[in-house]
């Protein structure tokens, strides 16, 4: 780094988390929207998908180039182009008339997160070190899992709320004056960070990439409310070809000396390998439970959107606690806190299930606060450690890259979990009716919970 006097700050470690907050924030605000947004734009299920996935896929398919812009261009620089860009499109999806432009407002947003984003954990990695780097990357985590969960109370509570009739409309319109209110702050905080030795963009990698990610979220994603055609059966089976002939061209590029998109040098470091391998089943039991909850909560038991954000209240609340206890338990017991959570967050899945078993459709949120208060206790303690580890051995001159890579993981695996896991109870839901169709999913969920917790007894004791 050639810049050692500019640290960042306590302003300037807030505004990059208000720019981590933002994009994960908007995955999961749609979530209490769409049946407000169906019956606005009449857009049917297949175009509801395609709102959720549309934003999640752009996002995944560019967020390691984002990482890559910022090392070469100054992270300040693309983190303020991305806010600037993610104002601009949020307003475009909240003024969109119809479907399709909402689809196409959702997408240009996404791609406006790819950019904000993978400059949050490089400016973090650049312009901190020692117990203070350790920290900030423990608020990330902390960060990160709470947007999730606020993202879809805030979305419940805009919707009802209507303000000036703008109805769903509220919760893309509500980023404006905080973009805004982010660049101002960023202006003056943030310090402007880039690598020494900045990688050429890798054009077919980033192309390979896309169609990967393509190929496998769109047919999961569209399938079952398309029905099932051709093209996804002929874009599955082209995920694999597209797979490896990605990780050819990434090897060939690391062997001759250029920068891959995704080195599979950084994948040599063993805390990266093991970190991500969690991620992943974490990930997709997050983010389709979450969007499966949003679902059955209002149409299953008819609550309104701010009831159904609200059910979810003792998750954030618990995750938020966990996450502040979590750096000083990873001190004293190492890695054996994430298998800790794991367990935790089991019991709470199991508690859910047996509740929605036993009780349903006369289930109140009282009566799902004990299972997804520990759901959120335990996952509290997982994420921001999975964070910490997988970056914990990334050199700072690839920063960006290794963020990139951490995030594009998660990401994908969100958006693999709401098309799996919904797309399982979507589909049981019309035969076994919502109770067996939750019951099973959740079943599903408990199933990643499980292979989460068996993974983590691979990790390093001590964490970095």
């Amino acid at each position: 780094m050639h810049d050692h006097g500019s640290a960042l700050g306590t302003l300037g470690l807030f505004t990059v988390l208000l720019g981590a907050a933002l994009p994960l924030i908007d995955f999961f605000i749609v979530n209490v929207a769409l049946p407000t947004i169906d019956h606005d734009l009449a857009a049917g299920p297949a175009l509801l998908e395609l709102v959720v996935a549309g934003y999640g896929l752009s996002y995944a398919v560019l967020l390691v180039l984002g990482g890559r812009l910022g090392d070469m261009f100054g992270r300040r620089r693309l983190f303020l182009v991305g806010m600037a860009a993610f104002g601009l499109t949020s307003l475009a999806c909240g003024l969109a008339p119809t479907a399709w432009t909402l689809v196409g407002a959702r997408v240009t947003q996404g791609a406006a997160a790819a950019l904000m984003l993978p400059q949050v954990l490089a400016t973090i990695q650049a312009a901190t070190a020692g117990p203070r780097r350790a920290k900030a990357l423990s608020l990330y985590g902390a960060t990160a899992g709470l947007s999730m969960v606020a993202g879809q109370i805030l979305g419940g509570v805009l919707v009802s709320a209507d303000i000036a009739g703008s109805g769903w409309r509220a919760i893309f319109l509500v980023n404006v004056p905080v973009a805004l209110v982010g660049l101002f702050l960023a202006f003056r905080s943030v310090p402007e960070t880039r690598s020494e030795r900045p990688a050429p963009i890798d054009v077919p990698g980033t192309l390979l990439l896309g169609v990967a990610l393509i190929t496998l979220l769109a047919p999961l994603t569209e399938g079952r409310a398309a029905g099932w055609p051709v093209w996804t059966w002929v874009s599955l089976a082209a995920f694999p070809v597209a797979a490896y002939t990605f990780l050819r061209v990434e090897r060939r590029a690391d062997r001759q000396g250029r920068t891959p998109l995704v080195p599979p040098s950084l994948f040599a470091l063993v805390s990266l390998r093991r970190g991500l391998a969690l991620v992943v089943p974490f990930s997709i039991g997050f983010g389709g439970f979450m969007f499966v909850i949003a679902v059955a909560l209002q149409q299953g038991l008819r609550m309104g959107p701010v009831a159904a954000g609200f059910a979810l209240v003792p998750m954030a609340v618990a995750f938020f606690a966990a996450s502040l206890a979590g750096p000083r338990l990873v001190r004293r017991h190492g890695s054996l806190v994430v298998t800790a959570g794991a367990v935790v967050q089991a019991v709470g899945v199991v508690l859910l299930a047996l509740t929605v078993w036993r009780d349903w459709p006369s289930v109140g949120m009282l009566d799902l606060l004990p299972g997804v208060a520990l759901a959120g206790l335990g996952q509290g303690l997982q994420l921001p450690v999975f964070f910490r580890i997988v970056l914990s051995d990334i050199p700072a001159e690839r920063a960006g890259v290794g963020g990139g890579v951490m995030v594009t993981t998660q990401q994908s695996a969100l958006a693999l979990g709401v098309a799996t896991l919904g797309s399982l109870f979507l589909t049981l839901e019309a035969s076994a009716g919502m109770r067996g169709a939750l019951t099973v999913t959740l079943l599903a969920q408990l199933a990643t919970v499980v292979l989460t917790a068996l993974l983590s007894l691979r990790l390093p004791r001590p964490v970095a």
